[in-house]
C-alpha cells in the first residue's frame, strides 16, 4: 500500500504565474505537485469570449508551461468538461487533493466551478480555493469591513516560487488552435506581450519611465495607450498578481521625492484603481445574476429588444460620429481602449442608440482582451444608468472628440474616409452641404441618430423612474449591497441624481466609488 503523500493538483485558470500563487504555494508544502490546465470548448464557445482573448490567453499558457518545464516540471494538459477531464485525471492517478484560486468569472465559470466542488464532494476529493484578489467569496458580504480587508491583504508578503516536487500525469502535448475551438480570426493580436516576462517589463516601465503624467494622459486615445500601465491583460489573466503590483506601485510611491509632484500625484490616482478594481469585481462576487440582469431590478424592461441594425453600425464604427467610430475601430484593432474611451462606447449605445447593455456589453466583451467580467458587466449596466445608485452621465462623442482629439490626429487614423475633410469640420460634419460632403467623404455614414434628442429622451426616461418610491426603496438596497462605505453618497456621486451630458471639465476619469 502506498502510504505516501498524495498528489496535489494545482488547476491553473486565470493565474498563470508561479510566483505569489497561493494555491501552488500551499499545494507544495502538501506534496508532489501535478500542474493542471484544462482548455473547455464549451466555455471558448461563448457568447462573451474571442480568438483574441483565447491567443493571448494560450500564450500566457505556453509561457507558464515553459517555466514549469524549466524547473523540472511538465504541465499536465487537459482538453474538455473539467469535471470529465477532472475524473479521467482521477482514474489516471488515483486519489488527488485539488488546488485552484477563487475565480469571479462569468456564468459559465461560476456554473463549472459549483459542478466541480459538487463532484469533489462526491469522489472524496479535497478542494481547497484560495483567494488572489481582493474580494471575499460568497454573496451577503457587509461591505462595512471590506475596504480594510483588502488593505490587510495587499500588505501580506508576496509569496515566492516554493520548492516542487513536480509529479507528470498524462495530458496532450500541445494546446490547440483557435479554429479547433471553433473561435474566428480576428485582427487583434497582442500575444507578443502575453507572459511573465512581459508583466514585469509593463510594470516597470510604468512605475519609472512611462507613468509620471498618467493622470492628465489617461484619457485620451493619443497619449493613454504610452501612459497608462497597460497591466490589465496581465491582472485579467494573472501573470502578475494584484499583490505584486500594488506592492511594486507603493514602494515605488514611498522612494518619490516629494518634490516629484507629477509622479506621486499618478501613482496615487493608480493606486486608487487597484482597489477600485477588487471593488467592482465583489459586486459580480456578490450578486453573479449581475452579469444578465441590472442590480436596480426596476429598471429590467426599461430598453426594448436590440435593434440589430443600430448594434451591427455601433459594432462596427459607423454611427456616422467621427470621433466615436474611431474608438470603436481602434479597439476593434487593437483589443484595448482607456476607460474614458470605453466608457463613451457604452454610453452611446445605452442611450443614444437606446440598446439594451447585455446585449452592446457582449459586443465589448469580445472585443477587449482584458476582458474581466466582475468589471466589466458591473460598469456596463452602471454606464447604462441601471444600477440605481450611480449619477447617469451621457457622454458627447462630439464633445469628448474635441477635448481627447482636438486636431483630429486619431479619427484621421482610423476613419481613413475623412481623410479628406478639413478640420474645421472634422467635428462636426453637419456644417457641409450636401455636395461638399459627397465631394470630401462620400462612403462616412450620416449620424445614425440626433444624439442631443436622444440624450433627452434617456434623461427623461430614467428620470422618470428614478422618482418613483419604489425605484429609491430599492436604490437603498444596492447602495446597502455594493456601495462604497468610505466616502460619502453625496461626493461619491452614488447618488439618485440626475441624467446629464457630460464634457470633459465636469467628468472624473472614472467614477471610482471607493
Amino acid at each position: 500500500m502506498n502510504s505516501g503523500p498524495i498528489p496535489q493538483v494545482v488547476w491553473f485558470k486565470r493565474d498563470l504565474r508561479l510566483q505569489d500563487h497561493a494555491a501552488l504555494h500551499s499545494a507544495a508544502l502538501a506534496g508532489p505537485v501535478v500542474a493542471l490546465v484544462i482548455v473547455e470548448p464549451a466555455y471558448w464557445r461563448g457568447p462573451d469570449t474571442s480568438g483574441r482573448q483565447w491567443r493571448f490567453w494560450r500564450a500566457c499558457m505556453a509561457d507558464l508551461a515553459e517555466a514549469i518545464a524549466r524547473r523540472g516540471g511538465r504541465l499536465c494538459l487537459r482538453v474538455g468538461d473539467a469535471v470529465a477531464e477532472l475524473e479521467a485525471l482521477r482514474r489516471d492517478i488515483g486519489a488527488f487533493a485539488l488546488w485552484a484560486h477563487e475565480e469571479t468569472g462569468n456564468g459559465f465559470t461560476f456554473a463549472r466551478d459549483r459542478a466541480v466542488r459538487h463532484w469533489a464532494r462526491g469522489q472524496g476529493i479535497p478542494f481547497v480555493e484560495l483567494r488572489q484578489f481582493g474580494v471575499i467569496r460568497g454573496r451577503g458580504l457587509n461591505r462595512d469591513h471590506w475596504a480594510a480587508a483588502w488593505d490587510a491583504m495587499m500588505e501580506q508578503p508576496l509569496l515566492p516560487v516554493p520548492p516542487v516536487i513536480w509529479r507528470t500525469a498524462p495530458g496532450r502535448d500541445a494546446l490547440p488552435g483557435a479554429a479547433a475551438l471553433g473561435l474566428s480570426s480576428d485582427e487583434a493580436e497582442a500575444s507578443a506581450a502575453a507572459g511573465r516576462d512581459a508583466a514585469l517589463a509593463a510594470l516597470e516601465s510604468f512605475l519609472f519611465e512611462r507613468g509620471e503624467h498618467y493622470t492628465s494622459a489617461m484619457s485620451s486615445p493619443l497619449s493613454a495607450p504610452d501612459a497608462c500601465s497597460r497591466l490589465s491583460w496581465h491582472l485579467a489573466y494573472g501573470s502578475v498578481s494584484m499583490r505584486e503590483v500594488w506592492q511594486a506601485a507603493r514602494n515605488r510611491y514611498a522612494a518619490l521625492p516629494r518634490e516629484a509632484r507629477h509622479w506621486r500625484a499618478a501613482l496615487r490616482s493608480f493606486m486608487a484603481r487597484l482597489h477600485w478594481h477588487c471593488h467592482f469585481i465583489q459586486k459580480l462576487e456578490s450578486e453573479p445574476e449581475a452579469e444578465f440582469r441590472p442590480f436596480a431590478r426596476r429598471y429590467e424592461g426599461l430598453r426594448p429588444p436590440s435593434d440589430p441594425a443600430r448594434l451591427a453600425a455601433w459594432a462596427q464604427g459607423r454611427t456616422g460620429y467621427p470621433f466615436l467610430d474611431a474608438v470603436m475601430r481602434a479597439l476593434q484593432a487593437t483589443g484595448w481602449a482607456t476607460f474614458r474611451m470605453r466608457a463613451m462606447l457604452m454610453s452611446f449605445a445605452a442611450y443614444d442608440l437606446w440598446l439594451p447593455w447585455q446585449e452592446a456589453g457582449l459586443v465589448l466583451a469580445r472585443a477587449f482582451i482584458d476582458y474581466e467580467p466582475g468589471i466589466h458587466w458591473p460598469q456596463c449596466q452602471m454606464q447604462a444608468g441601471e444600477t440605481g445608485i450611480n449619477t447617469v452621465r451621457i457622454y458627447s462623442p462630439v464633445k469628448q472628440g474635441m477635448d481627447q482629439d482636438p486636431e483630429g490626429r486619431f479619427i484621421r487614423a482610423w476613419v481613413p474616409e475623412l481623410a479628406r475633410v478639413p478640420g474645421a469640420w472634422l467635428h462636426a460634419l453637419d456644417r457641409m452641404d450636401g455636395s461638399q460632403r459627397q465631394a470630401l467623404c462620400p462612403d462616412y455614414p450620416l449620424p445614425i441618430v440626433d444624439h442631443g434628442a436622444a440624450a433627452r429622451a434617456a434623461h427623461q426616461a430614467i428620470a422618470a423612474l428614478r422618482r418613483t418610491r419604489e425605484a429609491r426603496a430599492e436604490a437603498d438596497s444596492v447602495q446597502q449591497r455594493h456601495g462604497s462605505r468610505k466616502r460619502s453618497t453625496a461626493r461619491r456621486g452614488e447618488g439618485r441624481s440626475s441624467a446629464r451630458t457630460v464634457g470633459k471639465k465636469d467628468m472624473p476619469q472614472m467614477q471610482l466609488d471607493l
